[in-house]
């Protein structure tokens, strides 16, 4: 049996089109990754603060003093149930913050603990990463008193 029915040619696509959005798009694509590289070479990294500045010596039994009277306002707001004890080592990790700032001017209230690590301040970075625990767990948990003695030592052994 004959049928006189003729197959259809296949159906291509014109390449035309293709080569006007390919090219172009891959052209595009091309530039971009190469401008990036350039920036990424450009951006000047941040060193970390090695040299603490010099305490502010005229003031400084002043700062040392107003600093511990906000430690034990803190420490009878705590011991006379005003505040619980995330909001005390909340309070104390601002207190200490703001004291190194004013006698040193690095804000370290803006700094993460691994930035507080690079400043090269020890007792500091271990007293914040202490504070981090009881401040941050689902549940506060920490010896408020030892913590509190610490601060207080960290303030006045401060040159």
């Amino acid at each position: 049996m004959q049928t006189t029915v003729k197959l259809q040619e296949l159906f291509s696509y014109s390449i035309i089109p293709i080569i006007v959005v390919v090219i172009p798009f891959v052209g595009l694509m091309v530039y971009l990754l190469l401008t990036r590289k350039k920036q990424e070479k450009t951006i000047v990294k941040k060193e970390p603060i090695t040299d603490i500045p010099k305490p502010n010596v005229r003031n400084l039994a002043t700062i040392k003093n107003q600093y511990l009277q906000q430690l034990y306002t803190v420490e009878n707001d705590y011991k006379n149930k005003k505040i619980e004890l995330r909001q005390a080592y909340q309070k104390i990790r601002g207190i200490i913050r703001l004291f190194i700032y004013e006698v040193t001017d690095i804000k370290t209230q803006n700094y993460s603990l691994s930035e507080i690590k690079k400043l090269n301040i020890p007792r500091l970075y271990e007293l914040i990463e202490e504070f981090y625990e009881p401040e941050f767990a689902s549940k506060s948990e920490g010896d408020f008193n030892v913590s509190i003695n610490k601060a207080r030592r960290v303030i006045v052994e401060w040159n």
